[in-house]
């Protein structure tokens, strides 16, 4: 099993893809780790994550509550901070590197910030493995489609960070460093769902930037699943990215929206934003193969690239503009994942949205 007696290490755990990372290790369906380490800078976050297993309110109450120290710890760390970094990653055998500023307006404002914790983080995580021969087996890093052919700072320190981890195989071959990316999770803090579940609570308007804007949609659990999946057979350098579909902008303020008279106003592309999001960009299709269900993009390095033939699975880029949900199939997106308005939503800092 893939957690059987692993120490596990997620950095930014704290935040929605963490929280169901560590409640799907802990779950034992793909084995019984020995310790979950979530690593994070927030202390409140940290303590209300640490609140809701005490209080018993998922599956494994029971054994999490009599082993809390053994099965489940909490450091206060930054991914910034070499040393901490080191102290987390000494005792782990896989690292999920979710730490990041995420948000798109943040990291143009403040692009030096975006850098320190995306792209120095990631390499502090590289040089505490290479310089200590610390024994960790794998380190997967999070990325988002943002990192494909990037126009907005965030996507670009995404970019880097993947090239990073794809890198530091050559020089740590004890390592398998390897990569997920993703598009749009539907409950993330700062995704599309969110902030119209707030907007329409407030009685509107919805803004949307134009109608025919697109993105991909996948739910945490989803992007959990791509973790394990890259977990279970990526190779070295390889990027996992899920084959899912998309949604216009439109069609979710409107499945949203449903039959209350609530405006949409249309407030045109942002800074930083893009009418298309790509996962697998042209020039990566050339060597993007097909793993169950799911594509691994294998790395351009000639040392990584292996005498493994597998053909192409694309043809030309995956964009969001090429598999689009029309309206009722958006409003069954939505409410397969009980993401319509009324339903609870659990936001990155522990806040309830209804």
């Amino acid at each position: 099993m893939l957690f059987n007696g692993k120490t596990v290490l997620i950095t930014g755990g704290t935040g929605s893809l963490g929280k169901v990372l560590v409640r799907r290790i802990l779950s034992g369906k793909a084995g019984t780790a020995k310790k979950v380490i979530v690593f994070s800078r927030d202390e409140a976050k940290q303590h209300a994550m640490r609140l809701t297993y005490l209080h018993k309110k998922v599956s494994t109450d029971e054994a999490i509550y009599r082993n809390f120290s053994k099965v489940l710890e909490f450091r206060i760390g930054d991914v910034r901070d070499y040393a901490a970094v080191c102290s987390a990653v000494k005792t782990a055998d896989i690292v999920v590197n979710a730490a990041a500023l995420k948000q798109v307006p943040s990291c143009e404002y403040f692009p030096a910030e975006a850098m320190l914790t995306n792209c120095m983080g990631a390499a502090n995580i590289v040089r505490a493995i290479g310089e200590n021969g610390y024994p960790v087996n794998t380190v997967v890093a999070v990325s988002t489609d943002k990192a494909c052919k990037p126009v907005n700072v965030m996507g670009m320190t995404k970019a880097l960070q993947e090239r990073i981890f794809v890198a530091a195989n050559i020089l740590n071959a004890k390592t398998r460093f390897i990569g997920v990316r993703y598009g749009n999770v539907l409950a993330s803090r700062g995704s599309v769902v969110p902030l119209f579940h707030e907007q329409i609570r407030n009685g509107g308007p919805v803004t949307i930037t134009v109608p025919e804007m697109t993105r991909f949609l996948l739910s945490l659990d989803r992007a959990v699943d791509t973790v394990f999946a890259a977990l279970e057979t990526g190779l070295p350098g390889e990027i996992y990215v899920p084959n899912v579909a998309s949604a216009t902008v439109i069609n979710i303020a409107q499945a949203l929206i449903g039959k209350r008279k609530i405006k949409i106003k249309n407030i045109g592309i942002r800074p930083g934003e893009k009418l298309h999001e790509v996962m697998v960009s042209e020039e990566e299709a050339n060597h993007c193969v097909k793993r169950g269900e799911f594509y691994a993009i294998k790395s351009m390095l000639p040392e990584l690239a292996g005498t493994r033939k597998e053909p192409n699975a694309l043809k030309g880029e995956f964009s969001s503009a090429h598999r689009i949900l029309d309206y009722p199939r958006t409003i069954e997106l939505l409410k397969q994942h009980r993401l319509m308005v009324g339903d609870k939503i659990e936001l990155d800092d522990g806040e309830l949205l209804r």
